[in-house]
C-alpha cells in the first residue's frame, strides 16, 4: 500500500487542511446536544424564552460554522482525491508504457484497461472519503462517547454492550467481501476482454452469423459477474438493517432506563435528550462506518490489482545511467556510448566494434515466451551486413516473427546473443535503437487523424516530399492521390475506411520515412496483389539501398531476390542461402515453392 500513500505526499497540506476541517466540524456539531440540553433544563423548562433565544441563536451559528468547515473539507477532499487519481493513472500508464511485449501478453489489454480506469476510480474514492469521513466517524464515535460517560456512567453500559456487536458484523462482512470482490474485478476485465474482442472483430462475427453466439458468450460472462457482485451486495445490504436495529434498540433501552433515572432524580431530562442525541450521533457515525466498509473493501481490492502493476518489473530494462543519444546519431557510436555508460567499455571492444562487418548477427539465439517450457526458437545463428536483404520464410508458427522481434528487443532472448554493429542489443539505450530500426508489425495498425499524421508517426519533423517519397517507395502515392483530400484525408479509428492493403502500405511508408538503417517488414505484403507486391519490393531495392532489410513472408516469389533466405522450420534454421542453392539443397524450402508452384520458373 506504500506504493499507493506515496501519492498523497503531494497534497500533504490540502489533506491536513482538509481533515483539520472535518474534525473541526465534528468537535461543533458534539456541542449541538450540549447546547439542546441547556435550552430544555434552563429555558423550556422555566419558561426563560429569552434563554432560550439566545441559546438556539448559539445553536444556529455553530451550525453555520459546522457547515463553513465541512464545505471546506469536502472542496479539499476533491482536490486531493482528483489529483491522486489523475497522478496514479499516469504513473500506471507510464509504468505499462515500459513493459515488454512479454507484460502485456501476461495481464492482458483489457484487464490492463480495467485497472487504469475502474480500479483507480476505487482508490479515488478511497481517498476523498479518507478526508471527509474516515476521521469525523471515529472521533464523533469516541467524542460521543466520551460526552455519553461524562452525562451518565450507569447508562453508557448501554453502549459497550453494543459497540462490540457492532464492531463484530463489520469486521465480519469485510473478511467476507474482500475476496469476493477481486473475484468481481476479475469477471470485469472478462467483460470488458468480450467486449473489445466482439467491437474489434464485429465484421468477422456479422460474416460468418456469430452474433446470437456472441450474445450468449457475453451474457454468460456477464452473468458470472452479476452473480458474484449480488453476493457482494447481499453481504453488503446486510450491514444498514443490523446498524438501524443496534441504533433503535439503543434509542430505545436509553429511554427507558433514562426515565427511570430521571424519575429517581439521577438525571435531568434535558441530559436524557443530550444522551439520545450523542447515541445518534455515535451510531450514526457507525452506519457511515459500516459503509465506508464496503468502500474500502473494494478499494483495497482495486489497490491491490494497482500495485501489483507497480510491482511488476519490465523484462526488458534499458541500460542504467543511460540518458538518451540524440536522434540521427550513428548506431555504432551509440553502442560504444552505452558500454561506456554501463561499464562494459574497454579498447578491445572498440575496435572490434569499429572493424565489425556485421550489421546485424545473431549468436546462437534461443527464445521461450514462457521461462521453463520448450524454445520456440533455438540455436538460431546467421550474420548480415550493412545494406543486404534477407528473407525469413517458413510454415506458420516457425518463428518467424519471434526471431525479428529480438532485433528491437521487443523480447529479449533466453540465450545466446543479438548484436547489432558487432554489440549486444542489450546493451543499447532502447530508444534510440528503436529510432534506428523501422518497423512493420503482421498486423497494420493506424491511428486516428490525416494520412499525412500516420506517416509522421515515423518521423515527426518529416517534411511534405519526405512523406510523398516514403509513399511513392510504398506503392501508396497512387491511391492517395486519388482520395479527395489526398494526403489530409482523415483516417478513421483503426484504419477502418481503408482496406487491408492500403493500410499495409500506408505502415510501409510510416516505416520508410525516417529511413532507418534496419527495416523489418514482417508479413507486410501479405494483402497486396502480385502486381503491387512486385512493384513495392523493386522500389524498396531502388531506394533502400543502405538499408539493412528483413523480409518475413510466406511467399516465395516476394524474397526470391534477397540477398540470403533463412528458411525455418518448428523454430529452428532447416536452411541458409539464395534462392537457387536452397531449391537444391532445402527439403522444407523446396516443398514451400512447390506448394506454390515457382519450382519450374526457378529451373
Amino acid at each position: 500500500m506504500k506504493k499507493i500513500l506515496r501519492f498523497l505526499k503531494p497534497y500533504k497540506t490540502l489533506t491536513i487542511a482538509g481533515a483539520a476541517a472535518k474534525l473541526t466540524e465534528a468537535i461543533l456539531e458534539l456541542f449541538l446536544p450540549f447546547l439542546m440540553s441547556k435550552v430544555i433544563d434552563n429555558g423550556v423548562a422555566t419558561g426563560n424564552k429569552s434563554y432560550i433565544l439566545l441559546m438556539g441563536g448559539l445553536m444556529l451559528a455553530t451550525t453555520i460554522l459546522g457547515i463553513s468547515f465541512a464545505l471546506a473539507c469536502q472542496y479539499s477532499a476533491s482536490l486531493v482525491s482528483q489529483g491522486v487519481g489523475t497522478d496514479i493513472r499516469n504513473s500506471l500508464f507510464e509504468h505499462i508504457s515500459s513493459f515488454s511485449n512479454a507484460e502485456i501478453d501476461n495481464f492482458g489489454t483489457a484487464s490492463l484497461i480495467n485497472r487504469i480506469t475502474s480500479d483507480v476510480n476505487q482508490v479515488q474514492l478511497a481517498v476523498a472519503m479518507l478526508i471527509r469521513l474516515v476521521i469525523r466517524a471515529p472521533f464523533l464515535c469516541i467524542g460521543g462517547l466520551v460526552m455519553a460517560f461524562i452525562l451518565d456512567t450507569k447508562l453508557s453500559i448501554i453502549l459497550l454492550i453494543v459497540l462490540p456487536v457492532f464492531v463484530f458484523i463489520l469486521v465480519y462482512i469485510m473478511k467476507k467481501n474482500v475476496p469476493i470482490y477481486r473475484i468481481v474485478q476479475k469477471k470485469l476485465d472478462q467483460i470488458g476482454l468480450v467486449i473489445r474482442e466482439n467491437l474489434s472483430g464485429v465484421r468477422v462475427i456479422r460474416a460468418f452469423a456469430k452474433s446470437d453466439y456472441e450474445k450468449d458468450k457475453f451474457a454468460a460472462r456477464n452473468r458470472e459477474y452479476a452473480d458474484n457482485a449480488m453476493r457482494v451486495g447481499k453481504l453488503s445490504a446486510l450491514l444498514n438493517p443490523l446498524t438501524n436495529l443496534s441504533l433503535n434498540f439503543s434509542i430505545g433501552a436509553i429511554i427507558w432506563f433514562g426515565g427511570v433515572r430521571v424519575n429517581a432524580g439521577s438525571m435531568t431530562t434535558g441530559e436524557v435528550i443530550a444522551f439520545v442525541g450523542y447515541v445518534t450521533q455515535i451510531l450514526a457515525a457507525l452506519i457511515v462506518i459500516s459503509n465506508l466498509v464496503v468502500i474500502y473493501t473494494k478499494a483495497f481490492a482495486s489497490a491491490g490489482r494497482v500495485v501489483e502493476i507497480f510491482e511488476t518489473k519490465a523484462s526488458i530494462e534499458n541500460p542504467r545511467n543511460l540518458g538518451h543519444i540524440p536522434y540521427g546519431k550513428d548506431l555504432k557510436e551509440n553502442a560504444i556510448v552505452t558500454s561506456i555508460n554501463t561499464g562494459s567499455f574497454n579498447h578491445s571492444s572498440v575496435t572490434k566494434t569499429i572493424n565489425n562487418n556485421y550489421m546485424v548477427e545473431f549468436k546462437n539465439v534461443s527464445m521461450s515466451y514462457e521461462p521453463g517450457r520448450n524454445y520456440d526458437v533455438e540455436d538460431i545463428s546467421f550474420q548480415l551486413k550493412r545494406g543486404e536483404t534477407v528473407g525469413i520464410i517458413g510454415g506458420t508458427g516457425s518463428g518467424k516473427s519471434t526471431i525479428i522481434n529480438l532485433i528491437p528487443r521487443f523480447y529479449d532472448v533466453t540465450s545466446g546473443s543479438v548484436l547489432i554493429d558487432g554489440i549486444d542489443v542489450r546493451e543499447y539505450d532502447l530508444m534510440s535503437l528503436r529510432r534506428k530500426i523501422g518497423v512493420v508489425p503482421q498486423k497494420s495498425v493506424l491511428f486516428s487523424g490525416t494520412i499525412a499524421d500516420n506517416i509522421r508517426w515515423g518521423k515527426t519533423d518529416a517534411t511534405e516530399e519526405e512523406i510523398q517519397k516514403a509513399a511513392e517507395i510504398a506503392q501508396a502515392a497512387e491511391f492517395i492521390s486519388r482520395m479527395p483530400e489526398g494526403y489530409h484525408t482523415r483516417i478513421q479509428r483503426g484504419g477502418v475506411n481503408v482496406s487491408g492493403g492500403q493500410r499495409q502500405r500506408l505502415t510501409i511508408a510510416r516505416a520508410l520515412v525516417r529511413r532507418p538503417e534496419i527495416l523489418i517488414l514482417d508479413d507486410s505484403f501479405n494483402a497486396l496483389d502480385f502486381a503491387t507486391d512486385a512493384a513495392l519490393r523493386k522500389g524498396l531495392k531502388q531506394d533502400t539501398k543502405d538499408m539493412t532489410t528483413f523480409l518475413v513472408t510466406q511467399r516465395a516469389s516476394t524474397i526470391r531476390g534477397a540477398d540470403k533466405i533463412i528458411v525455418l522450420n518448428d523454430g529452428a534454421i532447416a536452411g541458409i542461402g539464395k534462392h537457387e542453392e536452397l531449391i537444391n539443397t532445402c527439403d522444407v524450402y523446396r516443398e514451400i515453392c512447390e506448394s506454390q508452384e515457382l519450382q519450374n520458373t526457378a529451373l
